[in-house]
């Protein structure tokens, strides 16, 4: 069973789409249930200003994707590294023990990903890569 914010992320989802001129790029796969999750970044000021996703997959990963946008926009580069999994997994309320992929928990480490990589090119935009699950980021 879905929880209530879980539910109100996957028929309201927030921050759908892709930025327009993104300074940071990066798609998810997993191969076993299908899910693919892109997450795009505007930054300014040292903190991430805008975030979308878009997402093809269940109703959990909509979700968390719809989620994740929500707990980064704000946060310093610093903060987004510091985010995990659970910061997720709570703020939609929990998942069911059969949505609890990869392809969702995978989301807060990509993120990291990111802000570590346009951290290091100040000024300079940067295009992720597909990430396919299992391998390393």
């Amino acid at each position: 069973m879905y929880s209530a914010q879980l539910l109100d992320h996957f028929q309201n989802p927030r921050n759908a789409g892709e930025v327009a001129d993104a300074d940071a790029a990066v798609e998810i796969e997993n191969p076993a249930c299908g899910d693919i999750l892109r997450l795009t970044l505007k930054t300014g000021e040292g903190c991430i200003t805008r975030a979308q996703f878009k997402a093809k997959g269940c109703v959990a990963a909509i979700a968390c994707g719809s989620a994740l946008t929500e707990l980064v926009v704000g946060r310093t580069l610093s903060e987004v590294q510091n985010l995990r999994r659970e910061d997720v997994i709570r703020a939609v309320g929990g998942l069911p023990q059969a949505a609890y992929s990869a392809s969702k928990a995978g989301l807060i480490g990509l993120t990291r990903d990111l802000a570590v990589q346009w951290s290091g090119r100040k000024g300079v935009r940067w295009k992720g890569r597909t990430y396919t699950m299992g391998e390393t980021v």
